[in-house]
């Protein structure tokens, strides 16, 4: 069973980062630029503001699907698409403190999901986060349900905050 293709996208995109200081990554302003302040709902100039919804909206938008109202807002993709039981592709959503997180599930231990994700200690990685923490599980609107089933692992260190 193949991935989809937004997570194809994210996969490809592995290890993008963030740069310190006051330049940002070329690759991330463009993403945004071609996305364009109507999808994301405000205007995007550098790397320092949260950009995982960016990174879930860039890949999205590559498989040819239409992100959400707002895309830049992680907590925007709660409701957008369709609900769907965890699996690989999924679009998890999370709480953390001081707003939201979004990211793509590649996997799951009995307590965490492993997430593909934007802004991940500043960079597109993969990281554990806490079930608890997830608020919304969803699939891309009119795309076709063949995700692989999750496999499960044994988690490790746990994401605490994905700003």
């Amino acid at each position: 069973m193949s991935e989809p293709a937004w997570l194809r996208e994210a996969r490809a995109n592995l290890g993008v980062a963030e740069i310190p200081g006051a330049k940002s990554n070329p690759k991330i302003l463009e993403w945004a630029r071609r996305l364009g302040g109507r999808i994301l709902g405000a205007g995007y100039t550098n790397d320092d503001t949260a950009w995982c919804g960016l990174f879930a909206a860039h890949c999205v938008s590559s498989a040819g699907i239409a992100p959400p109202p707002i895309a830049l807002r992680a907590k925007a993709w709660a409701t957008w698409g369709e609900p769907i039981a965890p699996c690989v592709g999924a679009v998890l959503v999370f709480q953390r403190e001081g707003g939201g997180h979004v990211g793509f599930c590649v996997g799951e231990s009995l307590t965490a999901w492993r997430v593909l994700g934007g802004n991940q200690s500043n960079r597109v990685c993969e990281t554990w986060i806490e079930k608890a923490r997830c608020i919304a599980v969803r699939w891309p609107p009119g795309a076709p349900r063949t995700a692989a089933p999750l496999v499960l692992t044994q988690a490790g260190v746990l994401s605490r905050n994905e700003a």
